[in-house]
């Protein structure tokens, strides 16, 4: 069923939270403690754990970046508007790439690279399988 998970440390709960609920629009699935939230934006999940300022070391983060899929280019644009209204710190202006696809890159709370992405290949996947 491909990768349908990613766990996120985070410093803050709340900002990590009104990032991904508030305006990604995730959904809370499962709150197991203050310091644990399970989000899901229907096949996905997303976990954030809560990691004290001492022990959060952003030299050993890996990741490179996470992606929010979008079902046209015109989204993309309308993201990157409405985020940008709020605050979010900003990477690029939104753009089109060679194979067609339109993204930007924003930054989480705690400086995790979101990418805001319509790819065709995967717009056309869900529509062909959804049941």
């Amino acid at each position: 069923m491909g990768m349908r998970h990613v766990a996120l440390n985070v410093r803050d709960m709340a900002s990590s939270e009104h990032f991904y609920v508030e305006l990604l629009g995730m959904g809370v699935e499962w709150r197991p403690d203050p310091d644990n939230l399970y989000l899901s934006s229907g096949p996905d999940n997303l976990a954030l754990h809560k990691t004290a300022a001492e022990q959060f070391d952003e030299a050993a983060q890996r990741l490179d970046h996470i992606g929010f899929f979008l079902a046209t280019p015109e989204a993309v644009d309308e993201w990157f508007e409405f985020l940008k209204a709020d605050g979010v710190r900003m990477r690029n202006e939104p753009r089109t790439h060679r194979d067609g696809a339109r993204s930007f890159y924003c930054y989480d709370p705690d400086g995790v690279v979101v990418q805001v992405i319509y790819h065709p290949p995967v717009v056309v996947y869900e529509t062909e399988n959804r049941s």
